[in-house]
């Protein structure tokens, strides 16, 4: 019996780069206490407040089958937000609510690829980015950023690999990076889209995760609301992880669409879910704040401790939940500093090698931990480094 390349291809074969989290993992499991600095969850959990919300909902009988497309109250309320963030006009029939941004993801890709279509994406790039596009049954093509342009996209380097491609995923606030694309980096990204007639699926999980600059959604730009697909989550935003609860915003014909591959795939997101989501969008940008306040926090405390020293660099950190530090003055790998760190430190980092090659030489810190505690293990990374440096340099 054979099994679908699709499903034996998704992954492309090969290490996902991630075996330093496995190890930290392992050794967390045996009793060794770790300092993780790796997965994006929030370490604090869902409000109190949502999860009253959610069992009063589900206790006044929201356990059926909800509405495929999302709740009548939740598309409303979604696409208020969108419209408020962005100016757009944008209604229920804009907005199919998904189990979580991944679904929204992959949803995206499957609305405008045909098997054998390019899928344009960046490097680096979220760990699920090119299996979801192989899910989708197109090929996955990257196109290198560079850390010498903070890994800011080119135009002129997506123009090159547009020959024979459909569609192209971005991601801003950026994860694994941080970096928040500017004006002239998306309006560059417009322009070629629309050169090239190309979909744009926009990833927009780490909207309210912005430390510098503003956050532009290309479906603002001139003519790419008919020709962009953002996804959205409850994860990051209101440390809803695990109820997972997204969305895709697009044109009404997309949504439409996506509604019939809803009905034969996920049949909807629970009410009660979609319930307490409802809520916790209506309890406003002061709580949205005071999620992202602990991120702010550290990300601060990190820019004074980086500054203090000069053997690791640090990536703009714009936005998101992570840094991403340049340790090539090291000698080593992302990879080997990150195994290295964790054998002689007890702390574990995502080599940068994870989220692709052009992150190679890099690591990237999750700053999802106490402030003292994320503090002292940024003080021991640094320390690390400057020792390993000053070996490199003497041989």
């Amino acid at each position: 019996m054979k099994l679908s390349q699709r499903i034996t291809h998704m992954t492309g074969g090969g290490s996902d780069g991630w075996d330093v989290f496995y190890r930290a993992r392992r050794l967390i499991s045996e009793g060794h206490p770790i300092t993780e600095l790796t997965i994006g969850e929030h370490d604090i959990r869902t409000d109190e407040t949502i999860l009253n919300a959610m069992d009063i909902s589900a206790r006044q009988g929201n356990t059926g089958y909800a509405m495929v497309p999302g709740t009548d109250l939740l598309r409303d309320t979604v696409a208020a937000r969108i419209q408020a963030r962005t100016g757009v006009k944008t209604t229920r029939h804009n907005v199919l609510i998904t189990p979580g941004g991944q679904s929204a993801l992959f949803a995206a890709h499957v609305a405008v690829c045909d098997p054998g279509d390019i899928g344009l994406y960046l490097d680096p790039y979220y760990a699920t980015y090119p299996g979801t596009i192989r899910g989708a049954g197109a090929t996955a093509q990257a196109i290198q950023t560079s850390a010498a342009d903070a890994f800011q996209p080119r135009a002129e380097d997506i123009d090159t690999a547009a020959d024979g491609a459909v569609s192209l995923l971005i991601n801003t606030p950026n994860n694994p990076t941080g970096v928040v694309y500017s004006q002239q980096t998306l309006e560059g990204i417009a322009e070629v889209c629309r050169k090239r007639d190309l979909w744009l699926i926009s990833d927009e999980v780490y909207d309210t995760q912005v430390w510098e600059g503003t956050h532009i959604s290309p479906r603002t730009l001139l003519d790419m609301a008919e020709r962009t697909l953002v996804v959205g989550s409850m994860s990051k935003s209101h440390a809803m992880t695990g109820s997972r609860c997204g969305w895709v915003v697009g044109p009404e014909e997309v949504i439409s669409h996506l509604i019939n591959l809803a009905t034969h795939t996920t049949y909807g997101v629970p009410g009660f879910i979609q319930d307490a989501a409802s809520f916790a969008l209506n309890a406003g940008s002061d709580f949205e704040e005071e999620i992202a306040a602990p991120f702010r926090r550290r990300r601060a405390l990190a820019v004074d401790i980086l500054a203090s020293q000069n053997t690791i660099g640090l990536v703009p950190a714009q936005g998101a939940m992570y840094l991403m530090l340049d340790i090539r003055s090291t000698g080593m790998s992302g990879e080997g500093f990150a195994n290295t760190l964790l054998d002689t430190h007890a702390i574990a980092v995502m080599p940068g090698e994870s989220f692709g090659q052009a992150a190679a030489g890099h690591v990237r810190v999750a700053m999802t931990i106490e402030d003292d505690r994320f503090a002292a293990a940024l003080k021991t990374i640094c320390d690390f480094a400057t020792g390993l440096a000053e070996s490199h340099a003497a041989e």
